[in-house]
């Protein structure tokens, strides 16, 4: 993954904020220590594009994480858009479809070179770490357990050229073993060690999530919630250094 540069690019932290100002504090505040900066619902909705145009400007590479899902024209559309704003990443629903899949992924590529950026990597969301397999069952009425299905939709996503997949770091393993070296994890559900779990079910430490195959964490609370923001992050990117070390 040629975003991977260094250890520091192992971490991604979500943007949580509703106000462009405090997007932009925050990115000062911790590039020495995160790498890959995640724009979601909350500050794009707020602030929109021009959230990811700032974050950019200040050097910070951009994970877009709005899980487009829908028809296949309507999700190509928005992706050209995401490749022409220069993300580093975005993401889409495996359960989209094999054809929603592909049209992304195309679109993308074919925009970024026409504005002659770097082509972003497409991740497929496969079942979203909060969903236990009772929920799985359920709620959902999906048959098998979240890990044999995460297996199942990042199979999908890979024959339908996404470059990666979003998952819980207990299927990294696996998914590693299953779809390559050269397929890209990215995995939510990473807490440090005595950090309260919140809404995740499917957790693990840094040090065990890069062990397991995950390239890229991403890491909220531990941080955002901290006395400490700056001691957390840089406590985290010491332990990813010494676990891409080891």
């Amino acid at each position: 993954m040629t975003l991977v540069r260094e250890p520091k690019d192992r971490i991604c932290l979500p943007l949580d904020v509703d106000r462009l100002e405090d997007a932009e504090a925050l990115v000062r505040e911790m590039t020495p220590y995160v790498g890959v900066f995640k724009i979601g619902f909350q500050l794009f909705s707020a602030e929109g594009p021009k959230a990811v145009r700032r974050v950019i400007e200040q050097g910070g590479n951009v994970f877009l994480d709005l899980k487009f899902h829908d028809i296949p024209n309507t999700v190509a559309c928005a992706a050209r858009v995401a490749a022409r704003s220069g993300v580093s990443m975005f993401n889409l629903h495996a359960s989209g479809g094999t054809e929603m899949m592909r049209a992304a992924v195309g679109a993308a590529r074919a925009e970024a070179q026409t504005v002659g950026k770097a082509a972003p990597t497409v991740l497929a969301v496969t079942i979203l770490t909060s969903l236990s397999d009772d929920d799985l069952e359920h709620v959902i009425g999906m048959r098998g357990s979240a890990g044999e299905n995460v297996i199942r939709l990042a199979g999908i996503a890979k024959q339908a050229g996404v470059d990666g997949v979003i998952s819980s770091p207990l299927e990294a393993r696996a998914l590693r073993e299953s779809c390559g070296p050269d397929f890209v994890i990215v995995t939510p559900g990473v807490r440090p060690a005595g950090s309260a779990v919140g809404d995740q079910k499917r957790v693990m430490t840094p040090s065990e999530a890069i062990k397991a195959g995950a390239d890229v964490l991403v890491i909220g609370r531990p941080i955002l919630k901290a006395d400490d923001r700056v001691g957390a992050a840089a406590a985290i990117l010491d332990e990813v250094t010494a676990a891409c070390q080891a």
